[in-house]
């Protein structure tokens, strides 16, 4: 199992196709999960781990991975079921993941195999679960329900990954007066990521949407422009649509597509924001016709992304 993501690379273009590729894997008993091959570098017997003093319990120890020291992380434990015996970890895997610029290890009870989906045959949970579960999405494969673990969630809550609201750079730069003139629309499945987004555009002051997946920002950018076409003045207002990449229903180099590809869309500025880590997200955005990518949990980068672009706004309709 520990050479299945050799041919990662020829993968890529499933990512601007709506599609993806999810490896599945047990945590205890038959229920199946899964998490998005792009964010898994490999997957290993689980090997020796060493304690790590005062550590959060959901974090059992440290491992050398091919001269590499990671946390490693009881994914079982951090989802409330029951912890894996270190007597048991030599017959248990690790998925070792990057996202979120950085690298870890989630020890699980064994991994089943890989499968070939399109993003619109992933579902958001129930709206009544989204903010208080770790599942971003829910899909069958082969007549099995399978739970998409939010582990962006997990390593946030596990390791203590800063979610500020980019109070750095904005206690040096200036905002726009005319900051809440304008509105954002944002789309992103993570409760983390949602509640990051909120915070800076908060501070920064203007007005904004998040929703929830691809298919919800263009369902609402459609209404939008029907809008704007009884009063177009209001369309200057949507400042940039801010968007994660991948997402059940719709991912968002398909969202972006969308946009290019509507005369009523196409001008908008986009943003591509990720936890996946990996070149082809820029060429890929180039592609797509993105404006700019941007790596998630990098909020400073976010601000001046949003702070710069209201400046240029703001600054072009003065010299009008």
């Amino acid at each position: 199992m520990s050479n299945f993501l050799k041919g990662v690379d020829q993968r890529t273009s499933l990512a601007g196709m709506n599609r993806m590729e999810l490896l599945l894997f047990r945590i205890q008993g038959e229920q199946l999960f899964g998490i998005n091959v792009f964010k898994v570098r490999e997957v290993i017997r689980t090997p020796q781990i060493s304690p790590v003093p005062k550590a959060d319990s959901r974090i059992v120890g440290v491992s050398d991975i091919r001269g590499q020291t990671m946390p490693m992380i009881d994914l079982g434990k951090a989802l409330d079921y029951p912890a894996i015996s270190p007597e048991n970890y030599a017959e248990s895997f690790t998925i070792v993941t990057e996202f979120n610029s950085s690298i870890q290890g989630f020890l699980v009870q064994n991994v089943d195999r890989i499968v070939h989906l399109r993003w619109e045959d992933i579902l958001p949970p129930p709206d009544s679960l989204q903010n208080l579960n770790y599942l971003t999405g829910i899909t069958r494969a082969q007549n099995q329900l399978v739970e998409i673990v939010d582990v962006e969630k997990v390593l946030v809550e596990v390791s203590g990954i800063s979610n500020s609201a980019a109070d750095t750079f904005l206690r040096n730069h200036q905002v726009e007066s005319e900051a809440g003139d304008y509105f954002i629309l944002a789309a992103d499945d993570s409760s983390v990521a949602r509640t990051q987004l909120k915070g800076i555009f908060d501070k920064i002051g203007v007005d904004y949407e998040i929703l929830s997946n691809g298919k919800m920002a263009l369902q609402w950018l459609d209404r939008w422009a029907e809008r704007c076409e009884n009063a177009p003045g209001s369309a200057e207002k949507l400042l940039m649509v801010i968007s994660d990449i991948e997402m059940p229903e719709m991912d968002g180099y398909t969202l972006t597509t969308s946009i290019r590809k509507d005369d009523r869309l196409k001008s908008l500025y986009v943003v591509l924001n990720s936890s996946l880590s990996g070149g082809f997200n820029e060429k890929l955005t180039e592609k797509v016709g993105a404006n700019v990518f941007l790596s998630k949990w990098h909020a400073d980068d976010l601000a001046r992304i949003i702070v710069e672009r209201l400046s240029q706004v703001v600054e072009n309709k003065r010299a009008v």
